[in-house]
């Protein structure tokens, strides 16, 4: 999978994306972490044995474009910063863990291989943020009728930080190769998990003043049965 980014002061690149991991359960705080676990509980998601843990998903899944389509009305995204492994070192940026919320019931992997899963076309250097890292923050909106409502807002400290979980993931068996793309974990819902028409998430960054955004349209199939 090719995705185009902008990279500040050297402008647009091309990555190729093989491998897609999507870390889940990551987070730093467990009573933060308690707190997703049982608001994911609350519609039916089992709670996971172990914490964290790493699902792989198909990298053709990614999507810097700003419209997605999902089969049924429920589905909804999730803010989480990701991690890029190139040839030429390791990248951040923010995505959206789009995953049909109905089949996470039935199962959490199996749901989050049935949608798109956005990243918004612009990196950072982690050396550029490494030495600040537990300043920057991670904010969402559910868009519907054209308002923006506040969906998740907090530090990225809630999560584990890039390398305690690359390092968790390396102990699994895992590998970072260049051509690696991993969401990370993402913060508590405000006002309980839901769908809307469009979802907009941001990677701010206040120590230099910059932010990674995006945001996307969801388009509901119909369901046939």
């Amino acid at each position: 999978m090719i995705l185009r980014f902008h990279v500040e002061g050297t402008g647009e690149r091309d990555a190729k994306i093989t491998v897609l991991v999507i870390a889940g359960w990551t987070g730093r705080d467990a009573t933060a972490m308690e707190a997703h676990i049982v608001e994911l509980e609350a519609i039916g998601v089992p709670r996971p044995q172990t914490t964290p843990c790493f699902y792989r998903a198909a990298a053709n899944l990614l999507t810097t474009g700003t419209s997605i389509e999902a089969l049924g009305p429920e589905t909804s995204g999730e803010a989480e910063f990701v991690l890029v492994a190139l040839e030429d070192g390791l990248w951040v940026g923010a995505g959206s863990d789009h995953t049909d919320r109905k089949l996470e019931t039935v199962g959490v992997a199996e749901a989050k291989q049935m949608c798109a899963k956005p990243v918004a076309p612009a990196l950072w250097r982690y050396e550029d943020v490494a030495g600040h890292w537990d300043d920057l923050v991670l904010r969402s909106y559910a868009i519907d009728g054209g308002a923006r409502v506040p969906y998740q807002d907090g530090p990225v400290t809630a999560m584990l930080s890039p390398t305690d979980l690359m390092a968790r993931f390396e102990a699994s068996g895992g590998t970072m190769p260049p051509g690696t793309l991993m969401y990370c974990g993402t913060l508590p819902v405000l006002g309980g998990i839901r769908p809307a028409s469009g979802f907009a998430f941001e990677l701010h960054d206040p120590v230099l003043d910059r932010s990674i955004a995006h945001e996307y349209n969801i388009a509901a199939l119909p369901v046939v049965r």
